[in-house]
């Protein structure tokens, strides 16, 4: 669909003008918001994640068409019939209490957003109490913790046991610089993701499980 590749096209350049021009194209050409919620600006920001994971683009680029993604989603979200976004499920994500960094733990956020799952972002320097609270408020899929030092890795482990109640409803995922896979298996999380490609990629695996 022609309409859908020029949205493309200009989201992956994070032009978001352009996107909410052509958002608004795509409706009055009949398109269903849905469609192009999923075929447009998801399918874009898809492609953005491949070249971020093989490092043909930067967080930056990353940032840009994000921005330009939501730009394009605000323009389709009135128009959608409840349930229609964040059709994926919900994605409960923040950093560790003691800890304030926020750039991964965004991009992995706009990222789950691009493959199609509501985001609620409890943001940095979260006690477990706060998991705990959002698990009860938003019956999320999945629950995503970052911590990106060292010394605030153990409140990661904190989190998890704090979330041990929930963990038949539902995933943790586990990720920041510090994080390996060896240790996401110790504290016991379901998944760890390197970088927020590879996060979103992950969590899709594991709703669809």
């Amino acid at each position: 669909m022609a309409a859908l590749e020029a949205l493309k096209e200009a989201l992956m350049a994070g032009n978001a003008n352009k996107v909410r021009e052509e958002v608004q194209k795509a409706l009055e050409a009949g398109i269903e918001p849905g469609t192009i919620i999923n075929d447009g600006l998801i399918a874009a920001m898809s492609v953005i994640g491949v070249k971020f994971k093989n490092n043909e683009v930067y967080v930056p680029e990353v940032l840009v068409a994000a921005r330009a993604m939501h730009a394009g989603m605000d323009v389709v979200k009135p128009l959608l019939a409840g349930g229609e976004l964040g059709n994926k499920g919900t994605f409960v994500i923040g950093t560790v209490k003691t800890d304030l960094h926020d750039i991964g733990k965004n991009l992995v956020a706009m990222m789950m957003e691009g493959v199609g799952f509501k985001v609620v972002d409890l943001g940095i320097d979260v006690p477990v109490e706060k998991f705990v609270q959002a698990v009860e408020e938003h019956k999320p899929q999945i629950v995503g913790i970052s911590a990106l030092l060292t010394s605030t890795m153990m409140q990661m482990k904190k989190t998890v046991d704090g979330l041990a109640a929930y963990r038949d409803q539902i995933k943790i995922m586990v990720g920041g610089a510090p994080v390996t896979q060896k240790f996401a298996d110790e504290i016991g999380a379901d998944g760890y993701a390197p970088d927020a490609a590879s996060a979103a990629e992950l969590a899709v695996k594991l709703v669809s499980s």
